[in-house]
């Protein structure tokens, strides 16, 4: 079976004592660490900024997989990439035009770290097929962005196939949203390598138990 990349979303963790409990999942089998970054334009939720990836950058090793759910991402690319992010994933929906989309990929790529490109729940795969050869990732959002813990929406899902199908072959698909041991095993039978749970980890009592069960 294809390794899965488990990334736990730092969005549902205990922010007191974050640097701990980052450290938990990665005892507990996570290779990456999720970042969502909201401004309350892009999304109704504000959450993480550039200070905060810094921290988590001071606080681990893993790979730190931030996801800009932001207007205007291409003003920020550059602080997120001195912060410490390995990957950046920015929004199809955030660009006007496919040429702010290609300048937004070749930004990112410019400050030497991998680039993403997500679509929302309304968006269709064929949006970002002309993307596919120039970005790292792409992250199928299988709820509306903005807040956890939401319910995970099948027809989402869908869209992997013809994502995988078009992909070259070292590309990342990732998931995110209502990731659970049930949904994980949908996502990865229909082509998706990565998965980013939020709450269905950090809301466990056994973190490993958790993440195991999203590999099974």
């Amino acid at each position: 079976m294809e390794n899965v990349i488990i990334s736990p979303s730092i969005l549902s963790a205990d922010f007191s004592d974050l640097a701990c409990e980052i450290d938990k999942v990665k005892c507990a089998g996570a290779e990456w660490i999720h970042i969502d970054v909201m401004d309350g334009h892009f999304v109704p939720n504000i959450t993480i900024g550039v200070p905060v990836v810094k921290s988590v950058r001071k606080s681990t090793d893993l790979v730190l997989d931030t996801h800009l759910m932001i207007e205007n991402p291409e003003k920020y690319v550059e602080s997120f990439a001195k912060a410490g992010s390995d990957i950046l994933t920015f929004h199809y929906e955030a660009c006007e035009n496919d040429e702010k989309v290609k300048s937004v990929i070749k930004l990112i790529k410019d400050n030497n770290i991998k680039a993403g490109i997500s679509i929302k729940p309304k968006t269709p795969p064929e949006a970002i097929l002309p993307f596919l050869d120039f970005v790292d990732l792409v992250l199928v959002m299988t709820v509306e962005p903005g807040f956890g813990g939401q319910e995970f929406m099948h027809d989402c899902a869908l869209k992997i196939p013809m994502i995988k199908e078009n992909a070259p072959q070292n590309l990342i698909i990732q998931v995110d949203g209502g990731i659970n041991n049930l949904t994980a095993k949908i996502c990865r039978s229909l082509g998706a390598n990565s998965l980013v749970a939020g709450s269905y980890i950090y809301n466990s009592k056994d973190y490993m138990n958790a993440i195991t069960s999203l590999k099974q």
